[in-house]
């Protein structure tokens, strides 16, 4: 069987029931264009997810991981089957494989869980019969068939794993840019769209909070040497950036609003609080220039976190802003949201702009 496309859609695809629609009829013009079956990885459409969330808290405050897992990652798999329907019913043959049909088997942290084997063949048994199989992102399964969840926004480390088990040498990720910029183009003016970048530099920008594909994901595709093309989730899809081993060193700014840095008394202490944070599945950076620890993203209650893990008791110090050179990255720390986006602002101008960059339409 021919290699098929692998594509993935994240959330800001589907705003409404409409879109499922919209997308089937370009999957369907391109499933006759190019003669090969697709696999194709969706997410949730938007406040899906925290919706569930909020009704499992109603039920329980301090819900079991396994109900966690169990129940959020339901909505996309309500996204597949929305999907799915759309195309059948223009008459593109598709199946939906949820995470214990997927043949990909994790361990049983149930949250953050990582990938222990996957068996191809329940995916490409799936495409020999079908123009386009849809695989909820972010699901797998333990090894006793009970739901696992690889983490907030892992849909583009399903589809890396999709198009290694499948032998696809590329993976289409499709959101609401086009790539991957020197600077988020909504708060900072004059990002540049980077075309190429290496896996080492896209890996290091998403550990530092950018808005770009999931760290595991780039660290996956990397191993298994598959091309990772970003698109516009919009037709006619446009291509921006390509990220590969032989993409071309980039400089950027990281600027994420919800990240914080922690202050602790000791190195000792900020050593341990890293190693739990990461133990727990929680992205986490570990700051040379004094017992500082910075927390990406968020998605977390750190004062509970941090008395549910009996950790010594943290500063807020602020705000990061982060410059990425490479492999190389500076962060800085600014006192609120408005002065971390001055300041990364005022470090973006001070970049160099390289030629193979451009500016975003």
């Amino acid at each position: 069987m021919t290699a098929p496309a692998v594509l993935k859609f994240g959330g800001s695809t589907f705003p409404g029931v409409d879109a499922y629609a919209e997308l089937a009829a370009a999957l369907g013009r391109r499933a006759a264009q190019d003669r090969r079956p697709m696999a194709v990885v969706v997410s949730a459409m938007p406040g899906e997810t925290e919706k569930l969330r909020a009704r499992l808290h109603e039920a329980n405050p301090q819900p079991e991981e396994a109900s966690v897992a169990g129940l959020l990652t339901l909505a996309d798999t309500v996204s597949a089957h929305l999907l799915a329907s759309a195309l059948h019913r223009i008459g593109v043959t598709a199946t939906v494989l949820a995470g214990h049909q997927q043949g990909l088997v994790t361990d049983s942290t149930f949250m953050w869980a990582k990938v222990e084997s996957l068996d191809a063949a329940p995916l490409r048994r799936a495409l020999e019969d079908h123009q386009v199989v849809i695989v909820p992102g972010g699901q797998a399964a333990d090894r006793y068939g009970r739901p696992t969840w690889l983490g907030k926004n892992s849909s583009d480390l399903s589809a890396v794993l999709v198009a290694a088990a499948v032998g696809a040498h590329e993976c289409e990720v499709h959101s609401d840019v086009d790539g991957i910029y020197s600077a988020d183009p909504h708060a900072i003016s004059g990002a540049r769209l980077l075309r190429e970048v290496t896996y080492d530099t896209a890996s290091l920008m998403s550990l530092y909070g950018a808005k770009v594909l999931h760290r595991r994901s780039v660290r996956t595709a990397r191993q298994h040497g598959i091309k990772l093309v970003c698109r516009h989730n919009r037709a006619p899809f446009t291509a921006g950036t390509v990220i590969s081993g032989d993409g071309a060193p980039a400089s950027g700014i990281v600027l994420n609003t919800r990240s914080q840095v922690l202050g602790y008394d000791t190195e000792a202490q900020a050593d341990l609080a890293h190693s739990v944070f990461h133990t727990e599945g929680v992205d986490t950076v570990r700051l040379e220039d004094g017992p500082h620890l910075v927390v990406v993203g968020g998605y977390l209650d750190i004062n509970r976190f941090q008395r549910l893990h009996d950790l010594p008791e943290a500063r807020v110090l602020g705000i990061p802003v982060t410059e990425i050179t490479g492999t190389r990255a500076t962060t800085h720390i600014a006192a609120d949201a408005e002065h971390a986006r001055q300041l990364a602002q005022k470090l973006h101008d001070a970049l160099p702009t390289p030629v193979s960059e451009t500016r975003p339409r």
